[in-house]
């Protein structure tokens, strides 16, 4: 069994979601902090156990409004629910590819999530500490966790869509 923890300096937690769905703003959470721990002998990933939280105040869309919006009670309401955490259920490698399953808790609300992507594999880095890198991305409905501001233009077009995807490029260290 061994324990891995996140490398935030190398790692980004970002989303996308659709704006007047004719572009898509990218959005990211700066602190947020991760644990891999294998589950069989050596570094097994396969089977493992994943848990992640992020702050809320720390989400940056390069839009100071936006972002003060966003951490209001018409979105994540940051004061009353300051982080969102997910705690993977399962952790299937395959040929590369990675298939994460797991309950994600957004303003009290918890719903299973898949994310799907690719490991990139292990290395030892210049400092001689052991690195593992996973790409992994997902869908969730924002409205599912209780996400439900909305609001419509003068042409009756939707302002934001409920459809959000969610980005995991991470690097992790063994410890």
């Amino acid at each position: 069994m061994s324990t891995w923890k996140i490398d935030p300096s190398h790692s980004e937690v970002q989303f996308k979601i659709k704006h007047l769905m004719i572009s898509t703003v990218t959005g990211e959470f700066t602190d947020f902090d991760s644990t891999l721990v294998c589950a069989g002998e050596g570094d097994d990933f396969n089977g493992g156990q994943v848990s992640f939280s992020a702050k809320i105040a720390s989400i940056n869309t390069k839009n100071e409004q936006r972002d003060g919006h966003l951490k209001s009670a018409d979105f994540f309401d940051a004061e009353k629910y300051p982080e969102l955490t997910f705690q993977s259920t399962s952790l299937d490698l395959s040929g590369g590819e990675v298939v994460l399953k797991g309950d994600l808790t957004l303003k009290g609300t918890t719903k299973p999530v898949t994310l799907k992507g690719d490991f990139g594999g292990v290395v030892t880095d210049g400092y001689g500490q052991t690195k593992a890198g996973f790409e992994v991305e997902g869908k969730i409905n924002r409205q599912d966790f209780g996400l439900t501001w909305s609001a419509v233009t003068e042409a009756g077009g939707v302002v934001v869509s409920d459809e959000v995807r969610l980005l995991l490029n991470v690097q992790f260290t063994k410890q």
